[in-house]
Formats: structure tokens, C-alpha cells, sequence
């Protein structure tokens, strides 16, 4: 019985850092909040990066030409396909936050770049929060894991 007690104590010790080391990884496909493009979150070097690799209207209704990056505030950079876009850059694993910091994120909407942090909300939902100077100060948007 003695036996039994010390088996169960080191198990339970030892389960907070087993759990650590299998964590989740928000490496993947994400559609984002409005289902209007999915985002692969990939591994550059010993970052994060993230790029455009679905759009659900790829396509410029007026040109029949596929979307271009038109309100990038580098006009050299304007004709630049969305598609395979790199919007997300830099992003390096802070442990004791249990989160990537760091890094920034590009909206081709607005065409302005935003330092940025994401986090594992669930296993199948990614928060990423750009902003401008603090944290505290900006928007979170909350993407989920595309089926495989």
C-alpha cells in the first residue's frame, strides 16, 4: 500500500510537466473571425509566421484579376497578390506566458502593421491580438483551427 501512495505522489508531480511539454501547438490552418480567409501559422527558423493561403473572394470583382495588396502604404508594394501574403512575422514562444510575443501583423485592409501576440485559447481556437504601443490598448480576434 505504501508503494501504491508513493507511485500516485510522483504521478501527480509529475503531471503538470507532461502536460507542459505536449502542449499544443498553434502551428496550422486558422480561418479567421468572418470566415473571410484562412491563415497558415507556420514555423520560420525559430518563429512564427502566418500568411494568406485561402481567400473566399480571391478575385477583384472589377478586374477578374486576383486581389492585390492596394492599400499598402508602399505604392512599389501595391501590386503584391493577397494571396501568400505574409501577414503575420516574428513571433517568438514567451514560456512564462505560455504565449508567442513579439511579432507583428500586416492588414491588407487598412494596410497598417500592428505589433502582435497570439495564444492557444482552446486547442481549436487561436486569440491573436494586434495593437499599437500596449497590449491592454488593443483588439483581439479570435481565429479556429481549419479541419484537415
Amino acid at each position: 500500500m505504501k508503494y501504491l501512495w508513493v507511485g500516485l505522489l510522483l504521478w501527480w508531480a509529475a503531471a503538470p510537466q507532461v502536460g507542459w511539454a505536449q502542449s499544443a501547438s498553434p502551428v496550422g490552418v486558422w480561418v479567421d473571425d468572418v470566415a473571410e480567409s484562412h491563415i497558415e501559422i507556420y514555423r520560420c527558423g525559430e518563429k512564427l509566421c502566418g500568411r494568406i493561403v485561402w481567400l473566399n473572394q480571391s478575385q477583384d470583382s472589377v478586374t477578374g484579376r486576383p486581389k492585390t495588396d492596394l492599400r499598402n502604404p508602399d505604392p512599389e508594394k501595391r501590386s503584391r497578390p493577397l494571396l501568400n501574403l505574409v501577414v503575420v512575422q516574428n513571433l517568438t514562444y514567451n514560456a512564462s506566458d505560455d504565449l508567442w510575443d513579439g511579432g507583428e501583423i500586416y492588414d491588407p485592409h487598412n494596410g497598417h502593421t500592428y505589433s502582435c501576440f497570439l495564444r492557444l485559447d482552446r486547442q481549436d481556437r487561436l486569440e491573436i491580438k494586434g495593437y499599437i504601443g500596449f497590449p491592454m490598448i488593443g483588439r483581439s480576434h479570435y481565429w479556429s483551427r481549419v479541419a484537415k
